[in-house]
């Protein structure tokens, strides 16, 4: 089995352990209440994407491109040397942050990425909350430069993966700033500020595991502890039905694709930014000021 099998069907169970625990641990602690259903709704997300979706559902709109540029790559990049293997770090990284980027500001990608921001608190059941329309909304075709390039497929989606797998140990309030390690690595602090809907921490801090593009392209923002942060939509989503969470936001779009009157219309519902996410709250928490 190749490594992107092996960490989408054998690292679940090591996070929904580690997940429980958190929870286990958190409300023996006595804190405010921890919401044990929405991670039960996270978890079914997990199940439903990991092992019916996965399984089931073969067909990826960017898998036919990603092809393509494979058959048609410029080189062929060797990946048993270290500066391969950090080039392609590095490479993933950059296309994952506009990936992210662009999550939050098209709506057709939102659609999809939506359901990770949809929970109202933040622990480690909500890492793993991803949807199950990923491969429909063709967000690999950011890292189709990488294939065309030369990096063969299989290894892009592994390090995608380990990338991810990363980001599972940020989506927690109690680990506190880092020192040093904040300037470069995506951190705890710096994910608790991408989550948050205050209108000063609105679409920040897209990196995976790396914070230095957020820092070179002007969407870096420091958490403050006198702005505690606010967690989940700027319209929430007060629901535990994993089928609403997964779809929500696509009914909304085709919703507005009906309504369209002409190619404009339908061209702004599908590639303009979100309606009642996170862009939109900028836009409006900007033009309030």
């Amino acid at each position: 089995m190749s490594l992107l099998g092996i960490l989408v069907f054998y690292s679940p169970p090591a996070l929904i352990a580690l997940a429980t625990a958190e929870g286990v641990v958190r409300s023996a602690a006595g804190e405010r209440s921890y919401d044990w259903r929405a991670s039960l709704a996270s978890l079914a997300d997990l199940l439903v994407r990991n092992y019916v979706v996965y399984v089931w559902l073969s067909f990826s709109l960017a898998g036919p491109l990603i092809g393509l540029a494979w058959r048609h790559r410029v080189a062929t990049v060797p990946l048993g040397g270290v500066m391969a293997l950090a080039v392609l770090f590095i490479g993933q990284e950059f296309c994952y942050y506009w990936f992210h980027r662009c999550s939050h500001h098209v709506r057709w990608l939102w659609a999809s990425h939506a359901v990770h921001h949809s929970p109202n608190e933040l622990n480690l059941s909500a890492a793993y909350r991803f949807g199950w329309t990923g491969r429909l909304a063709g967000g690999t075709l950011f890292f189709l430069p990488l294939v065309w390039l030369g990096f063969p497929p299989g290894a892009v989606y592994a390090c995608l993966g380990l990338n991810l797998l990363y980001q599972f140990w940020l989506h927690t309030t109690w680990i506190p700033k880092l020192g040093p390690l904040e300037y470069v690595l995506n951190t705890p602090s710096h994910h608790r500020v991408h989550h948050a809907v205050n209108a000063e921490y609105l679409d920040r801090n897209f990196g995976g595991v790396l914070i230095v593009f957020d820092r070179l392209f002007g969407t870096f923002a420091a958490e403050c502890a006198e702005m505690p942060c606010r967690y989940g939509l700027t319209e929430p989503l007060y629901c535990y039905n994993p089928f609403r969470i997964a779809f929500h936001e696509w009914i909304a779009l085709a919703r507005d694709l009906r309504r369209a009157r002409d190619w404009r219309q339908c061209r702004q519902a599908l590639l303009g930014p979100p309606r009642g996410a996170i862009s939109e709250g900028r836009a409006a928490a900007v033009a309030a000021e």
